[in-house]
């Protein structure tokens, strides 16, 4: 028997590299969690099943049967319509297109199951219980494998038409840029993500630049990644610095555009990358402040996710909780 039966929600956090999931209280109390590498390239079969073990894992270690869950939350990478439950594609997923992800989930553990893309998911969670508590206009940003977002306009997540709206990592910064996963050519992604500057260290070094970057990699090109640059740069390498300097701004060109479009009084910044600090953040900050107008950009804080690598499972358990409530109202 659980803890407390009362209000708990199962949180999904799937993203393009990781599905962590926790069982969590109404007020954003974690009780357990599970993370697992999420197998991206393999069938969509496989990821489903790892979802479920994932799930089956975190009510273990908290004591708990599905029956003695609320809902489940799913916050998943990629363009999705909340409403049907349905993910029409996930650049960080090959071959996802109109998956009924909520209604299978649902089928498969029992339980009523709701939908919502990852970065809403991490901007409802630093809303309702991190960073964004009391701010009603706010743009959530995850820096991470990818580039997400979350737009929150008086008090609500932003999500369109159909659902779809907050894709912030797919507006186009150089339109001779890489071509993205999403099919689009310079999106913000290809520029500012991890998965951006490791490409752009491996391609260096393949020309032959000296750099200690490979020996953080085990001198394998193919094993270099966001994190074996940040350790480079940290112990000094020039190669390493400069990528990530180059990172920060194309990130602070992004910023710029938001803050042009939306006028924040906050942006919440998480991810992995933004890990890096300082070092990704300052030019990153610099390059917002010349491109945005003067007075937006005095009238907007940044401020560090506060839930760390839980603010999309926590988010997708808010979200469960918003909908839930609405269904009560209605």
């Amino acid at each position: 028997m659980c803890e407390s039966a009362d209000d708990l929600i199962l949180g999904v956090d799937l993203g393009g590299s990781k599905i962590l999931t926790a069982v969590v209280k109404s007020r954003g109390e974690i009780l357990s969690s599970d993370e697992s590498t999420t197998p991206a390239t393999e069938d969509r079969e496989v990821v489903i099943q790892s979802i479920l073990d994932s799930a089956h894992s975190a009510l273990g270690q908290a004591n708990c049967t599905i029956s003695e869950i609320s809902a489940i939350g799913i916050g998943a990478p990629g363009i999705s319509n909340p409403e049907a439950g349905i993910l029409f594609t996930s650049p960080n997923l090959p071959g996802w297109r109109n998956v009924l992800l909520r209604d299978i989930i649902q089928n498969k553990l029992g339980k009523r199951a709701f939908l919502i893309n990852d970065a809403n998911a991490a901007a409802l969670g630093e809303f309702y219980f991190g960073a964004a508590r009391g701010v009603r206009n706010f743009i959530y940003i995850t820096l991470s494998t990818g580039i997400g977002g979350g737009i929150v306009i008086d008090g609500k997540i932003y999500t369109g038409a159909i659902g779809t709206a907050g894709e912030v990592g797919h507006m186009t910064i150089d339109d001779k840029g890489p071509i993205c996963n999403c099919g689009n050519r310079g999106c913000w992604e290809t520029l500012a993500s991890g998965t951006a500057l490791a490409r752009e260290a491996r391609h260096r070094i393949k020309e032959g630049i000296k750099t200690s970057i490979l020996k953080y990699a085990e001198g394998d090109v193919e094993k270099v990644t966001a994190q074996v640059i940040h350790s480079a740069a940290e112990q000094g390498d020039r190669l390493a610095k400069k990528l990530i300097s180059r990172t920060g701004y194309y990130v602070g060109v992004g910023l710029a555009n938001l803050i042009n479009i939306f006028n924040p009084e906050l942006i919440v910044i998480g991810g992995g990358l933004s890990n890096i600090g300082d070092m990704l953040l300052r030019p990153a900050f610099k390059v917002a402040g010349e491109r945005s107008y003067k007075e937006a950009f005095q009238a907007v804080r940044f401020a560090s996710a506060g839930l760390g690598r839980n603010s999309g499972v926590l988010g997708a358990a808010a979200f469960v909780l918003q909908e839930m409530k609405k269904d009560l109202c209605e």
